[in-house]
């Protein structure tokens, strides 16, 4: 009966089970780290991460519940589309006036609206 009295240490069966358990506790904390990263795609936060700020090849991603929007830079300053719409001056009170510019589409008067900033000096 030499087969009951087989050392433990000799059973390579053994190590392949701890091997095992090593495996599950490395995935149990990898799955952690997903759960716990602020663009998992199952948490409804809102949240915006900026990559490299400040160099050229910066990137904002913004995630607004299940939805991920990627913005890059050009790496100009001042570059983008669209067109020059008129001039805003602040007044001594703080509010706002905008001034349209004229061009051929034609702008009505001036709008005014109230700015959060103070008083100029």
């Amino acid at each position: 009966m030499r087969f009951l009295e087989e050392d433990e240490e000799l059973n390579p069966i053994l190590s392949a089970v701890n091997l095992i358990d090593v495996f599950l506790v490395i995935i149990a904390a990898l799955l952690i780290a997903i759960a716990q990263n602020p663009l998992n795609i199952f948490s409804s936060e809102k949240v915006t991460v900026i990559k490299n700020a400040g160099e050229p090849d910066m990137e904002v991603i913004v995630k607004d519940g299940k939805e991920i929007k990627q913005y890059k830079s050009t790496g100009e300053i001042g570059s983008g589309e669209g067109t020059r719409a008129g001039v805003a001056y602040q007044m001594a009170d703080g509010s706002l006036v905008y001034v349209p510019e004229n061009n051929e589409k034609g702008s009505a008067g001036a709008g005014t609206s109230q700015g959060a900033g103070g008083k100029s000096q």
